[in-house]
C-alpha cells in the first residue's frame, strides 16, 4: 500500500521535518494544527476561540487537499495549554462537528510550537 504525501498552500506549512497530512488506503492522518494564519505563518490575535477556529479552518484545508472533509473526520486529538480554556475550545468545536460528532481525546500540555493556545490533530476517512 502507498502512502501519498498531502500538502496544500492554504493550510500553514510545516515548521518542522513533517507533512501537513498522510493519505494511505482509505485513512488521512493529519499532522496537528495551530492557529497559524497561513499567509502570515503567526497566531491568529485573540484568544482560544479565535484560535480554535483558525485551527479548525486549517484541519479542513488540510483535509480537501486530500478528498476528505471534515464530515470524514473519525477521531481528534486536542492539546490545550491551560484546561481552563476547555469550554471555550468546546463550543467552537461544537460549531463545526455538529452531528455524529468523531471520538476524541483531550489532554492539557506545557506548552505548543510557537505559543499556541491549542493544536488539534486528527484521522478522517476519504
Amino acid at each position: 500500500m502507498s502512502r501519498q504525501i498531502i500538502h496544500t498552500e492554504k493550510a500553514p506549512k510545516a515548521i518542522g521535518p513533517y507533512s501537513q497530512a498522510i493519505h494511505i488506503g482509505n485513512l488521512v492522518y493529519t499532522a496537528g494544527q495551530v492557529g497559524l494564519d497561513p499567509a502570515t505563518m503567526e497566531l491568529v490575535p485573540g484568544g482560544i476561540e479565535e484560535q480554535t477556529r483558525q485551527v479548525l479552518a486549517n484541519l479542513g484545508h488540510v483535509l480537501a487537499a486530500a478528498g476528505s472533509n471534515m464530515n470524514g473526520v473519525i477521531k481528534t486529538t486536542v492539546f490545550l495549554k491551560d484546561m481552563n480554556d476547555f469550554a471555550k475550545m468546546n463550543a467552537i468545536y461544537a460549531e463545526v462537528f455538529t452531528e455524529n460528532p468523531p471520538a476524541r481525546s483531550t489532554v492539557a500540555v506545557a506548552g505548543l510550537p510557537k505559543g499556541a493556545l491549542v493544536e488539534i490533530e486528527c484521522v478522517a476517512l476519504v
